[in-house]
């Protein structure tokens, strides 16, 4: 049954991506409200652009508020009230936490070594004690196996060594020998001689097979121990593995993994869940969080549009999430670089960005030391006297520090031209990522494996005078950098490549021309202010035009997003959504390319994504996405008694009853011989899922 719906679905979505759902929008501004066809494409067009996606209800709330009133009040997400968002975020614990509590309470490798090499001092509160008690343990047997795995390589090269010694001579001599004795009629017997002796003993279980055995004997005790606490209440539960000797902790943890770890701890408070969980993978549990945090926002909040610009900036100023540290820096970066900003002035954000402690790991600028610097000089940081009271001089490179970390770093400069203002095509020269890079040199990290947070540091700085795009930058330090992102937030090359990546956004993969031209003037115009831009974007024909709607293809997150947001459905753990994005190919903060992920269609049509998409509709619908809720009854009403009005009304209430004879026809026609007793009441599930999995539902 299941294989005749995923045929249907390639079917239809095949044929429904070959050209778009054609419809008519006329933009009517500021008129009252009118319930009428065009006025209803209207609010759908608006809700599919500047949101997720509508929920049950939105259309009509937003045709009885006006489009244009509505498009203007999602400009200015402070006026609109988002208190029930808050009430789902606040048990993610980790999303209120400043960066240097998220690197005590979630150690990451760096900050383990200091502890276990007694530069850092144990914690002493219980719960936290746990988590490094564990983390270290692991730590130390990793480097051990390591060790042991450098002896044996090492032991290895002796025995081969050893056995290639003969000489020549000796060599020659032993080849002899052996081929008389192949040609020894005797050779037979005496083969036949060894056959007939006893068997050899067995041998005796190697070093590794004897852990091999016991980590068994351990994992089996450890499921026992786990059981035993299953049925106890949360507080105690929690007080009991808190108590458990170290080893026994390890073992808990070990135990955690794969998943297991989410269902014993489903009933404990925020602060007992983390740190259990922190005790398996600490740094997980703050990834995983914000990635909760993210799907939440864009399936609850009320400020759709915020949501819709953060992800938007979140991609355009990518970090990924893979390179070391990056897990305990993104919150930060999410939450305090760009969301503030999204809606704001983009030169603030530029250097909102550039400052970013996530940006300068991502980019290793935190490294970046200008070649001519005091620190590449070897000049100490305080000056050292010499007789009669004078400063010493020393010859470059004496005393120098940080060897392996000095030298320029272009990687910021580089994509700070190419992906962030003036675009590849920006008219920049290879000498302008040089002399950008060497601007920048000094922007760091202060204590980069403890607190965190930017500073600069002039012993990294490049002296003397740079020359960025034609213009001679002064030597002024860090205010080198501030006038070189003015400088490039200002260019009328930034202007026209954030007008066409927001109108490739927000209209279509290849927008018109002469659109990107007005947004990019009213960029010069307002200087960088975004929500100007966008105004401009949301007021103009082609943004309204019958070409745009639904012409835009969902990515994986827009369309998981919409989903959830079309049924009502009621999400209590969001990790499994997640998990779906992963499998669709856009795990949350996975792009590892600096350009972030793709916006075209090309990127996310294939047949085996839309597969995937249509197994996740149809596991959405019939309530088998774990930690999501879908009343597929109430939004069939199930009051109607056949398939063709509960399809009928789904459509309406899924599409906006924007669906083609031929998805409808389809949708039926598959429904009515899954029903083989014609008294048998309709699937509603399964046509809210064939719906959903759609190619009208796909496009936006």
């Amino acid at each position: 049954m299941r294989a005749k719906f995923l045929k249907l679905a390639v079917g239809l979505l095949c044929i429904g991506f070959a050209s778009a759902v054609p419809n008519v929008l006329a933009k009517k501004k500021d008129k009252p409200a009118t319930n009428t066809p065009a006025e209803q494409r209207r609010a759908v067009h608006a809700l599919n652009r500047l949101t997720f996606g509508p929920r049950p209800g939105d259309v009509q709330q937003v045709m009885a508020m006006g489009v244009d009133r509505w498009i203007d009040e999602q400009l200015h997400p402070e006026k609109i009230s988002d208190d029930a968002m808050d009430v789902r975020l606040a048990p993610l614990r980790t999303l209120h936490m400043s960066t240097r509590e998220i690197v005590e309470e979630f150690p990451d490798p760096q900050i383990l070594r200091m502890v276990m090499d007694g530069k850092k001092p144990m914690p002493s509160d219980p719960a936290r004690r746990a988590i490094y008690q564990v983390q270290v343990a692991r730590l130390q047997e990793r480097l051990q196996k390591k060790q042991q795995q450098e002896k044996d390589e090492d032991k290895q090269t002796a025995t081969v060594a050893k056995a290639e010694g003969p000489s020549a001579a000796d060599s020659a001599k032993t080849a002899e020998e052996l081929t008389a004795a192949a040609n020894d009629d005797n050779s037979m017997a005496a083969m036949n001689a060894d056959a007939a002796k006893p068997p050899e003993p067995p041998a005796k279980p190697t070093p590794e097979e004897k852990a091999e055995a016991r980590q068994r004997e351990d994992s089996l005790y450890a499921d026992l121990k786990i059981q035993s606490l299953v049925d106890l209440p949360a507080e105690e539960r929690y007080r009991k593995i808190l108590a458990m000797p170290a080893d026994e902790q390890i073992m808990f943890a070990d135990s955690m993994r794969g998943g297991r770890g989410q269902e014993f701890v489903a009933d404990m408070n925020p602060k007992q869940k983390e740190t259990l969980l922190a005790m398996n993978n600490p740094q997980g549990v703050v990834v995983e969080e914000l990635a909760q945090a993210k799907l939440l926002r864009a399936i609850y909040s009320e400020r759709q549009l915020e949501e819709v610009m953060t992800d938007f900036w979140f991609n355009h100023f990518n970090i990924f999430v893979g390179k070391g540290q990056e897990r305990l820096l993104l919150t930060n970066y999410e939450q305090d670089v760009i969301r503030p900003h999204a809606l704001g002035k983009f030169e603030d954000l530029l250097v909102a960005t550039a400052k970013s402690p996530a940006m300068l790991f991502f980019l290793d600028n935190w490294l970046s030391v200008g070649p001519n610097s005091m620190q590449a000089q070897g000049i100490p940081a305080r000056p050292m006297y010499g007789p009669y009271g004078r400063p010493r001089r020393f010859p470059p490179n004496q005393n120098a520090r940080n060897k392996k970390n000095s030298g320029l770093n272009e990687n910021y400069g580089r994509e700070l031209l190419e992906l962030h203002t003036l675009s590849v095509n920006g008219g920049y020269s290879q000498r302008d990522v040089t002399e950008v890079a060497k601007v920048f040199t000094g922007w760091t990290i202060e204590k980069p494996f403890d607190g965190m947070t930017y500073r600069f540091d002039p012993r990294k700085h490049e002296p003397g005078p740079k020359f960025v795009l034609g213009k001679r930058i002064k030597p002024n330090g860090e205010g080198e950098g501030r006038e070189v992102l003015h400088m490039l937030a200002s260019s009328p090359q930034t202007a026209h490549f954030i007008s066409f990546k927001l109108a490739q956004r927000f209209v279509s993969d290849d927008p018109p021309a002469e659109l990107v031209d007005r947004m990019a003037k009213t960029f010069e115009k307002k200087k960088g202010d975004i929500r100007e831009v966008l105004s401009t974007l949301f007021q103009s024909p082609e943004f309204w035009a019958d070409t745009s709607y639904r012409a835009k293809v969902k990515t994986p997150l827009e369309f998981v997003a919409s989903a959830v947001r079309a049924t009502g459905a009621d999400v209590t753990d969001a990790l499994p959504l997640a998990r779906q994005l992963s499998n669709m190919g856009m795990p949350l903060y996975g792009a590892q390319p600096p350009t972030g992920y793709s916006m075209k269609a090309e990127t996310w049509v294939s047949s085996s994504a839309l597969l995937n998409r249509m197994n996740f509709a149809l596991a959405l619908t019939a309530g088998k996405v774990r930690g999501v809720k879908v009343d597929v009854a109430q939004l069939s009403d199930s009051s109607p008694p056949d398939s063709s009005a509960t399809l009928t009304t789904l459509e309406a209430k899924l599409l906006a009853a924007e669906v083609s004879k031929q998805t409808h026809d389809s949708i039926m026609q598959q429904t009515q011989s899954a029903e083989k007793v014609p008294s048998k009441p309709p699937n509603a599930s399964t046509m809210a899922g064939l719906l959903i999995g759609s190619p009208e539902f796909q496009r936006r």
